[in-house]
């Protein structure tokens, strides 16, 4: 997408989006403004009609086809409104969805990235709420045609009637111009400081919802909701003053639109009196004189517009968020050997990792262990390209993760997670997550790995029993996720810290089962208990952000600062008793 030199890449990015989806329902755009036009011509045929049908009338001339003119085209205006109603709501509803759906693909993309820099609840406005207003453009757009024809059909026809006519209104017209165009400016000023005041106050009510358990313990509830209802004010400012500039817009237009009608009118009555003008064509004049100052109309469709530039600006920001970029190298057969090579990542402008080298061989398990904030997490989101380093290379035999195609990838790493986001309808289907056509005989197998199938079949419905009704502790929602990692399958197994709800039995059937019978190829564990580190091949240790050391367990143990990441130093022979029992296991 490209943007103009003067244009900041959120406004460039709303304005191609806002292209595209106008392109998207093309065809019912183009019918609406037909539609719009047809029914604009209809609006100003009629004033003539019923003016010819009236001179008739008081001629005592024959006036029977005229008056069935007026009632065709008032039975033709009912049927286009209608028309024009039902491909509005469509184009606005196909729209909507098309930005929903593009901008949702786009976040995923993104990845971590944007819940980052936008915040969970802010994204979920902009994804409902803007994306709704945004997707009122096309519609409004197709429609403008007709909105501007009106007043200006309504000036072309005042002038055939009379010249003079046309001159009285013309000379009040710039005024009507200046209002619209302050209408527009305010309005979408106050648009976007409204809907960014709704997207702090989503974030924020997120944030709360999440940690409502957290809310409750500590008794702060009303803390959290005058927290969350903090932008309010600004909210209710910038609506206010939103409200105002339209209202400002239509006392204006209620003082000078009937202004020039009047002086239409009175001009008319002028030229009638001098049979320079017909009663019939008096009548039309008022009525044109009415669609040409149709200020209200106009007002109404360039404020719906400017607050759906606002929105699409908020989506814009979205948009110009890159998303993560994929190549074409084919991954060739190997036994799944990770690379780090010189890997330096930062968060908040602070390095997390820094120059970070790291080898795991093909086929073996490396446990990474560190203090809380070694970035431990960072770099198991990093070897299976959850995210980028912001310098040096990540590789899968011998292949930068970069240069590999995104199906490629993801088929040959399997993540687990210490809270497990479980998608699908039912226990079954969130198990089977991400594979090509899940077999009941693989989830099922997996499950038993992951010592989840004793409870999933004690469900209601066992592995049918939809997620949202299968009532599981943390450490139940941990092996539901194992489950699914090691269904995936794939030379690339990371577990991040995927292990911290299970009881120690549990933690060490399954530490037991990944190796040896379990999933096959490489594992890296992201460990908080020594008996994890313990049954690994090597253990990585991070402090500060840099490998400190890379061996086995037992060789680490004897140091006094490792001791210290799982306990308090020296007080930990019983730490170092369950890790030894669980390496001779």
């Amino acid at each position: 997408m490209t943007t103009r030199g003067d244009d900041d890449p959120a406004t460039g990015h709303a304005r191609a989006l806002l292209r595209t989806a106008t392109r998207y329902s093309g065809v019912r755009c183009a019918a609406l403004c037909l539609v719009s036009t047809a029914a604009t011509g209809a609006g100003l045929l009629l004033p003539a009609a019923l003016g010819r049908a009236l001179d008739l009338l008081l001629a005592q001339a024959p006036a029977t086809r005229w008056v069935l003119y007026c009632a065709g085209l008032v039975l033709l205006l009912a049927l286009l409104d209608a028309a024009q109603t039902v491909l509005i709501g469509t184009v606005d509803a196909r729209s909507t969805a098309w930005l929903r759906r593009r901008l949702t693909g786009h976040v995923l993309g993104v990845g971590p990235r944007a819940a980052d820099r936008f915040g969970s609840g802010d994204l979920v406005a902009r994804l409902i709420g803007n994306a709704a207003e945004a997707g009122t453009t096309p519609a409004a757009r197709a429609a403008l045609l007709a909105a501007l024809a009106g007043p200006l059909g309504g000036v072309v026809a005042l002038g055939l009637i009379d010249w003079r006519l046309a001159a009285v209104f013309l000379a009040g017209a710039p005024v009507l111009t200046f209002l619209l165009r302050a209408v527009a400016r305010d309005t979408t000023q106050s648009a976007t400081r409204y809907q960014r005041a709704q997207g702090r106050i989503a974030a924020a009510l997120a944030e709360a919802v999440e940690g409502f358990r957290t809310v409750r313990a500590a008794g702060t509830e009303d803390r959290e909701t005058a927290r969350v209802l903090r932008p309010l004010p600004g909210l209710s400012e910038a609506g206010h003053r939103m409200w105002r500039v339209q209202g400002r817009a239509a006392a204006q237009a209620v003082a000078v639109a009937p202004l020039l009608q009047l002086g239409v009118v009175a001009v008319a009555g002028v030229l009638l009196t001098r049979d320079l003008l017909s009663v019939g064509e008096v009548l039309a004049a008022s009525r044109y004189a009415v669609l040409a100052t149709g200020v209200g109309v106009l007002v109404g469709r360039l404020a719906g517009l400017a607050r759906a530039r606002a929105a699409a600006r908020r989506l814009g920001e979205i948009e110009a968020e890159p998303a993560i970029a994929f190549g074409a190298r084919q991954l060739p057969d190997g036994p799944g050997r990770l690379e780090l090579r010189g890997v330096t990542a930062r968060r908040g402008g602070h390095p997390v990792l820094d120059g970070v080298d790291l080898v795991v061989p093909g086929g073996t398990t490396l446990a990474v262990v560190g203090r809380s904030g070694a970035g431990k997490s960072l770099l198991a989101a990093l070897a299976g390209r959850l995210a980028d380093p912001d310098a040096g290379q990540v590789l899968l035999d011998g292949v930068p993760l970069r240069e590999l195609p995104h199906d490629d990838l993801r088929r040959a790493v399997a993540y687990a997670f210490a809270r497990p986001a479980l998608l699908g309808g039912t226990v079954e289907q969130a198990i089977g997550l991400g594979l090509a056509a899940p077999s009941p005989d693989r989830v099922r197998e997996a499950a038993r790995t992951a010592l989840a199938d004793d409870f999933v079949r004690r469900l209601p419905d066992g592995y049918g029993t939809p997620v949202a009704d299968a009532p599981r502790s943390g450490g139940e929602s941990q092996r539901l996720g194992l489950a699914r990692a090691f269904a995936h399958g794939g030379r690339l197994l990371i577990l991040d810290d995927a292990l911290s709800s299970l009881d120690t039995v549990t933690e060490r059937h399954i530490t037991d089962a990944l190796l040896g019978d379990g999933p096959a190829g490489t594992r890296l564990l992201v460990a908080h208990r020594a008996a994890t580190a313990a049954c690994a091949d090597a253990v990585a240790w991070l402090d500060g952000g840099r490998v400190r050391a890379v061996g086995r367990h037992e060789e680490l143990w004897r140091l006094a600062q490792y001791r210290a990441v799982f306990g308090s130093g020296e007080g930990t022979e019983s730490a170092y008793a369950e890790a030894g029992s669980a390496a001779g296991a």
